[in-house]
């Protein structure tokens, strides 16, 4: 019997599957529990409506993605705060000191874990940290740690 996956099955199929099944596991474990449904021809057409969908959806998520990266390329980002001698800091600067910097100064909303900085900030000077907006969209932000 013909199925669509509704969700992933470990060993069976991934979600939006077309994929052969007995009959019986079909109707007493697959039905029942809303993780395939029976592919018939409407069903097959409301599944590519969805794909399709998903990938322009996918699309528009990746053209703002690189739109935004130009934006982050153009910014020279100063993060002011506290040094002692030598220019060492009290603490560290962290993805989140650099997502709340672009928040405030340039209004731009980017999640600290999209940030990734290579080696623990700790001292004044220049840096640049990578920014992951999709999985295939990355690009590097500079910025300047300045005493306050």
């Amino acid at each position: 019997m013909k199925v669509i996956m509704l969700s992933d099955v470990k060993d069976v199929g991934k979600k939006g599957e077309v994929i052969n099944v007995a009959e019986g596991y079909a109707r007493n474990y697959l039905f029942p529990r809303k993780l395939a449904m029976e592919a018939t021809e409407s069903s097959m057409k409301q599944l590519e409506q969805q794909r399709r969908a998903h990938e322009k959806k996918k699309q528009k998520e990746k053209e703002n993605a690189m739109h935004l990266a130009e934006k982050l390329k153009k910014i020279h980002l100063a993060l002011k705060v506290k040094a002692g001698e030598n220019g060492k800091l009290f603490g560290s600067i962290t993805s989140k000191d650099i997502s709340d910097a672009l928040k405030n100064n340039y209004n731009i909303d980017i999640d600290k874990r999209k940030i990734e900085i290579a080696n623990p900030i700790k001292s004044l000077g220049e840096y640049e940290a990578t920014v992951k907006l999709a999985p295939e969209v990355e690009t590097k932000i500079h910025f300047k740690i300045i005493e306050r």
